[in-house]
């Protein structure tokens, strides 16, 4: 199947939602699937999101998306972000009454009432707008479809994650330098971008034995810094030097209030690091029964339960999760156009730009 996907969030960036595309678009090319990823990265004219400078929001990308969807011809589209490029494909669809599915990544009215003083009610109101005519909204959690059904959004579906149990292996802990050396031991840790919607000040403000580290940066870095000199902040870590830190901590903290998964969680699972979360979307969809975590609403509660985890358990658990078994649900879960409609579709829409091409040769 040929599947055009449309998504504000791409590299350069380092996100959860960036990490999840590259794994799902990789899974399904090997099952033969064909895609055609539009993204800021397409040499669009940008502007950076306010407050998060490394999302780069596309200006003017109506036009070349429609040109490339022409020249795609694509059985199923589907829209990933609702920044500008999500608004744009939408647009077109509609316009064109061709099917489309979305999904839902981030909290986005949580996320920018932490920034500004914007009622929950208009972020929601603006989300429902977006997603109205969605084929299917797809979700990380059941929790999540849940909030979302409550919100008044329709056609929500499930659509999990996986995690790379290769990198993230306890093995790390036997091959890898020790990242934490002389530090106080036990080591609880946070990775992610630093800044206000992860509520990581939840994390470094905790009363623990130990030693408190922060794996990632972000705007809200130095400010902490300062405030919690006590905390370690390492800066950002990928590849085997991230997987070392999950490997060699103690517990990992996972305070984030606006996520909608955290695919983090199931990474420091998959290394044998217990996980601790509050009873929020993400943390009580994955921990509850499965000995490798422990929510609550007392963070502190949270973490200290977790040193009694066995680091077995948490491996065992974090397998069940695969990059396939996402994949498949996401092809699933895709509403293209039955394969006569699809014919008829572009049958006549080439005859449309044939006709225009003639047209405009006739006036020349």
């Amino acid at each position: 199947m040929k599947i055009m996907l449309v998504t504000d969030a791409w590299a350069p960036q380092v996100n959860g939602v960036v990490r999840t595309l590259n794994r799902v678009i990789e899974e399904c090319e090997a099952m033969g699937h064909e895609f055609e990823v539009v993204s800021p990265a397409d040499g669009f004219k940008t502007i950076p999101l306010p407050t998060y400078n490394e999302i780069q929001l596309a200006l003017g990308a109506k036009k070349a998306i429609i040109e490339r969807f022409n020249e795609f011809e694509p059985a199923a589209v589907h829209i990933a972000t609702e920044g500008t490029l999500g608004m744009a494909a939408r647009s077109m669809c509609l316009k064109m009454k061709f099917p489309f599915t979305t999904s839902y990544h981030t909290r986005f009215p949580e996320y920018v009432s932490a920034r500004f003083p914007v009622p929950l009610s208009w972020g929601y109101g603006f989300m429902r707008w977006f997603h109205r005519y969605s084929g299917h909204v797809m979700v990380a959690t059941p929790s999540m479809r849940e909030e979302l059904e409550e919100h008044g959004f329709g056609n929500v579906v499930a659509w999990s994650r996986g995690v790379d149990t290769d990198l993230f292996h306890p093995d790390k802990r036997d091959t890898m330098p020790d990242p934490f050396e002389g530090m106080e031991r036990p080591i609880y840790l946070n990775v992610g971008r630093v800044a206000v919607e992860k509520n990581i000040e939840a994390f470094v403000e905790l009363d623990l034995p130990g030693t408190k580290v922060v794996v990632g940066d972000g705007p809200q870095r130095e400010e902490l810094q300062k405030k919690y000199p006590e905390v370690k902040f390492l800066g950002a870590k990928f590849g085997d030097e991230l997987a070392a830190c999950f490997a060699h901590s103690d517990v990992f903290v996972f305070p984030s209030l606006t996520d909608t998964f955290g695919l983090v969680i199931l990474e420091a699972m998959a290394t044998g690091t217990p996980v601790a979360g509050y009873n929020a979307p993400g943390p009580k969809d994955l921990i509850p029964g499965s000995n490798a975590g422990v929510v609550s609403d007392d963070l502190r509660e949270a973490a200290l339960g977790c040193l009694e985890m066995k680091r077995e358990d948490c491996r065992k658990y974090a397998e069940g999760y695969s990059w396939r078994a996402c994949a498949e649900t996401f092809i699933t879960n895709l509403e293209p156009l039955p394969t006569p409609e699809r014919r008829r579709f572009w049958n006549r829409l080439r005859r449309l730009r044939r006709r225009r091409e003639r047209d405009q040769e006739s006036v020349l």
